[in-house]
């Protein structure tokens, strides 16, 4: 991995089909599918890799607006936007068995081999129980170079013990130290985005980070998005 500073940029692996339709929220690799949560036409979604097509679809109560996902010990961990709800489900069967209560807006979710790992959309981000949701610690997205708080932080995906974090309306991802909170560098992904589409009216930003730590492969895509690309690090 890259230095402190150093900017790391991608190779397209493969490409594949994207729901286009899809604001993805969270995104998470399983056993050869996707997990996915999307916003507006708020859903649960399992997905199939090479194709884009959707397997399973759990649609939500129209008040909450789906935000980042994360699987963790046999559970669906889906966070909203601005009702405060972090809806929990069995993996297996999808049937709701938990709703954890949080104050503030909820954006990107994933995990470490023993807490919850969440943003708000600011630079914080909150190490949570799994088992009560309660906070256990915090950080600061902080980047030396610039001796500024990087807000704004979105969808996050724990990858070779470093957090991988959309910053929104950026096209690049923040590599952050867990224990600190420090930029350790950039992944560049300008250049990436399908042509845009006119009637996203701008909101179709890159959001969505999935890794498959077996095959150590890495994909990201964005709000209405037609493509999810495989990318490789150089």
């Amino acid at each position: 991995r890259g230095g402190l500073d150093r900017e790391l940029k991608y190779r397209v692996v493969e490409e594949h089909p994207h729901d286009s339709n899809g604001f993805t929220q969270g995104l998470e690799f399983l056993a050869g599918r996707l997990i996915e949560s999307t916003g507006i036409k708020s859903s649960l979604r399992e997905v199939e890799v090479r194709t884009g097509r959707v397997l399973r679809s759990l649609l939500l109560d129209p008040k909450h607006f789906g935000e980042g996902v994360t699987v963790f010990r046999g559970k669906i961990f889906q966070l909203t936007w601005q009702t405060g709800a972090c809806l929990v489900y069995d993996l297996e069967t999808w049937e709701p068995v938990n709703t954890f209560k949080y104050t503030g807006p909820g954006w990107g979710l994933t995990h470490d081999t023993t807490q919850l790992i969440m943003s708000d959309g600011s630079a914080r981000i909150v190490f949570r129980n799994p088992d009560t949701f309660e906070i256990a610690r915090e950080i600061f997205a902080y980047d030396p170079a610039t001796k500024q708080n990087v807000t704004m932080v979105n969808e996050l995906e724990l990858v070779h013990g470093e957090i991988l974090a959309n910053i929104w309306f950026k096209d690049k991802l923040a590599r952050i130290d867990p224990a600190s909170g420090r930029i350790l560098g950039w992944i560049n992904l300008v250049g990436l985005h399908p042509v845009r589409s006119p009637a996203a009216r701008g909101e179709d930003v890159t959001n969505g980070i999935a890794y498959d730590a077996d095959r150590d492969r890495l994909w990201v895509t964005g709000k209405l998005w037609p493509s999810l690309f495989e990318i490789e690090l150089v």
